[in-house]
């Protein structure tokens, strides 16, 4: 179920209606994002007290919904005037950013090509 992501990630800034499922979000991708919610890319939703997410993303033949709510704590969403833009992160950041970490400035290993050992 829960893999990594074929495409892009890209966060929804602002805040939206956890009420909203499926088609309701999928519309949100399309119209406000202007993007297509039928590609291999993931798509992110925070409420405004930033203590729930949902994940959008279309697999070979249907969408799957993820939902996260915090008990305790908040996640470290972006803030941006405009509700209207798609932040791109990278799958990386992603799992941090569900793991409670500062994803924005967060440093990490560079990932390296194997070289044969003498």
């Amino acid at each position: 179920m829960w893999g990594t992501p074929q495409g892009m990630v890209y966060l929804a800034t602002g805040h939206h209606d956890m009420r909203k499922s499926i088609n309701g979000l999928a519309l949100v991708v399309a119209e406000t994002l202007g993007l297509d919610p039928v590609s291999p890319h993931w798509f992110v939703f925070c409420n405004r007290a930033r203590d729930r997410i949902k994940i959008l993303h279309w697999d070979t033949n249907g969408f799957w919904l993820h939902f996260r709510r915090l008990e305790e704590g908040r996640f470290h969403w972006p803030e941006h005037a405009d509700d209207a833009q798609a932040l791109a992160v990278t799958a990386r950041q992603l799992r941090w950013l569900i793991d409670g970490l500062k994803w924005q400035n967060a440093v990490a290993h560079q990932a390296m090509t194997p070289r044969a050992m003498c």
